[in-house]
């Protein structure tokens, strides 16, 4: 907890002091909704982000997000066989859905950011606590539905966070749009999970 907390300070801070802004925004939260599909227009997987330039900040945003959703997969994929609850089942697929479309859309976004800005999108160190992953894999069944929903809001919380920071400072309004969409779905995922049985 400590270690994600430290990393969501350090990433925001990178985040504001890159560029000068408002405060952070905040939307209601809405259902869950992944990126749009690829096409030439919309910027999706493939593609080049359309518009301005990315700076340093939507690069940073990327990448790291990157990190983030690659381990939501994983913290996805540790419990998907053993969950019990069904609402939870199904969270957690429509959770895995979502962030795979978003995951590929970054992927195709990051190679045109400049040299040097897609070889950082695999490097995720530091995404989340590898106890939280050991606690998911060692939780005895009657346990999973818990650790889940506690290891998942937890890490969402913190894509939220970075999301938030990302709406106030980033530079390329493709890369805000993806991160006004994250920080309203991690949110009402976040949400979903702490008001499951």
């Amino acid at each position: 907890m400590r270690r994600r907390t430290r990393l969501v300070s350090l990433v925001a801070a990178v985040l504001l002091t890159g560029a000068c802004g408002g405060s952070p925004t905040s939307s209601p939260p809405v259902v869950p909704q992944p990126a749009p599909a690829a096409t030439a227009s919309s910027g999706g997987a493939g593609s080049a982000v359309a518009g301005d330039t990315m700076s340093g900040i939507d690069v940073v945003f990327l990448t790291t997000m990157v990190g983030h959703s690659e381990r939501t997969l994983q913290i996805v994929a540790l419990a998907r066989d053993r969950v019990r609850d069904d609402a939870l089942r199904t969270l957690a697929a429509a959770i895995e859905a979502t962030e795979a479309d978003e995951l590929s859309a970054m992927r195709g976004w990051l190679p045109t950011a400049g040299p040097g800005a897609g070889a950082g999108a695999h490097q995720h160190d530091g995404h989340g606590d590898d106890g939280a992953l050991d606690r998911l894999r060692t939780a005895p069944d009657p346990d999973v539905d818990r650790a889940l929903r506690e290891v998942l809001a937890d890490h969402q919380r913190a894509a939220a966070d970075l999301a938030r920071a990302q709406v106030g400072v980033g530079r390329n309004e493709q890369v805000r749009d993806l991160a006004r969409r994250i920080e309203q779905s991690r949110t009402a995922e976040v949400e979903l999970l702490r008001g499951t049985p």
